[in-house]
């Protein structure tokens, strides 16, 4: 059966939420990612919001500078295609933004055992306590 075009545009959402999701967990702008991958950033920004499709060659340029597999893109779409954030994926792209401006390495290492810290006793805590 041939998918019909709000099929394929929702497909386009997921890879470019995909994209959105993998450059700000690497705590790139949208800017850098444009330059990286030689084009503007309205184009980038387009890609992002799946706008405008992204292409075969360009997908594997993406991946290539993001360090990601293709596939990594495809990824969710056999659940559905889930496009929108959850409120805790929200929050794990914003602390992961937000840890790539920390600049002093003393202040990211105390973040970073701080979360360790309270994972650690998240886990050891028995449940509904």
């Amino acid at each position: 059966m041939k998918k019909s075009p709000p099929e394929y545009q929702q497909i386009e959402r997921h890879v470019g939420l995909k994209i959105r999701q993998l450059r700000t967990q690497l705590g790139l702008t949208q800017q850098q990612l444009a330059e990286m991958i030689g084009v503007t950033y309205q184009q980038a920004h387009k890609y992002e919001r799946g706008i405008n499709r992204v292409s075969a060659g360009r997908l594997y340029e993406i991946a290539r500078v993001l360090g990601a597999d293709v596939g990594y893109f495809f990824e969710g779409l056999e659940d559905g295609g889930e496009t929108r954030l959850t409120g805790r994926q929200r929050l794990c792209l914003e602390v992961s933004r937000n840890f790539s401006h920390i600049e002093d390495e003393r202040h990211q290492e105390a973040v970073s055992q701080l979360c360790r810290s309270l994972a650690v006793k998240t886990c050891q805590s028995p449940k509904g306590a």
